[in-house]
């Protein structure tokens, strides 16, 4: 198992984030990928081949600082996906682009981006990187999904589903190690999650296109973690079973131009609320060094497998007999 799996070669971010110039302020994709379980395109190259798009169309001067995107319907991986840029504004401090993706037709997800000359002598202030252990401590996920595989106690069914998670994770671009699971804070009022991520062997790109594999790998067990917290996963019992899981929207704030996602990037997640089959989650993303680069935020649906009690069948009434 472990010799077959050193022979799958991972698949290139820059492969990825690919997309074609096909007129001016329109591209369309190149590769698009579907995770295993899910409904659609994976979100975060969507929203990584959007801002690909959108930072073609701004000068380089100006650095992206902030995305807010809505994925408003899955899209399918068999057919490309045209994003659309929109010039909103062009100011001396700040210019603002819009993008449409749009798929047979339909538009599946919409981006405002802003981008902002750099004003590197204004004053600064960051929360401290949480302590964990360092990358080099934290097992890569496919040496724990390895372990699990090779357990004599694991169930069939649950070695089948970590041998497809580990071809899976081996050809993903992006390595990710967990650096702390189900970390309590504040006497237990907060949970968080913290992984160690990189991107696979890239050079040291420019600023904008690092912002961009952040941003991809920013998607990454993100409203995951909520149902994580929240103790639901496929193929438990009752209210524990996971029914389903699925991006509402995605916002990241960068707050520098000079990190390499090539190196090791501290992404700490918790969530502050979940209720209606809905769920919140916050994210931070550090180098190795402390320093703190983007803050994300991300709602999506997370229902568990209960069913509505309005719409459950009322027992059948006896027949009464007949006078």
């Amino acid at each position: 198992m472990e010799e077959g799996l050193n022979q799958v070669e991972h698949e290139h971010i820059s492969t990825s984030l690919e997309v074609e110039q096909i007129e001016m302020n329109l591209f369309r994709s190149k590769s698009l990928w579907l995770p295993l379980r899910a409904r659609g395109v994976f979100g975060g190259q969507v929203i990584s081949q959007a801002l690909v798009s959108a930072t073609s169309c701004v000068r380089s001067e100006f650095a992206l600082h902030s995305l807010h995107c809505y994925f408003l319907t899955s899209a399918s991986p068999s057919t490309p996906i045209v994003y659309s840029v929109e010039r909103l504004r062009e100011g001396k401090s700040y210019v603002t682009r819009s993008v449409k993706a749009v798929q047979n037709g339909r538009i599946i997800f919409i981006m405002l981006c802003s981008f902002q000359k750099p004003e590197p002598w204004q004053p600064t202030h960051q929360w401290s990187m949480p302590d964990v252990p360092a990358p080099e401590q934290c097992e890569d996920e496919e040496a724990v999904y390895m372990r699990i595989i090779q357990d004599p106690k694991s169930h069939p069914a649950l070695v089948q589903f970590f041998q497809d998670q580990l071809t899976e994770r081996a050809r993903s671009p992006i390595a990710i190690k967990s650096a702390k699971a189900h970390q309590e804070a504040e006497g237990g009022r907060i949970v968080r999650y913290s992984y160690w991520m990189k991107a696979r062997d890239i050079p040291e790109y420019e600023a904008p296109f690092q912002k961009c594999i952040l941003s991809y790998a920013s998607d990454m067990h993100f409203i995951g973690t909520a149902s994580r917290i929240m103790g639901l996963r496929r193929g438990g019992k009752g209210a524990e079973s996971l029914s389903m899981l699925s991006t509402l929207d995605h916002s990241i704030w960068f707050y520098n131009n000079d990190f390499h996602a090539g190196d090791w990037l501290l992404y700490e997640i918790d969530c502050p609320r979940a209720a209606s089959g809905r769920a919140i989650v916050h994210g931070r993303m550090y180098t190795r060094d402390g320093k703190l680069v983007a803050v994300t935020s991300q709602e999506g649906v997370v229902r568990a497998n209960i069913k509505d009690p309005a719409l459950q069948e009322a027992p059948e009434k006896k027949a009464q007999p007949k006078l």
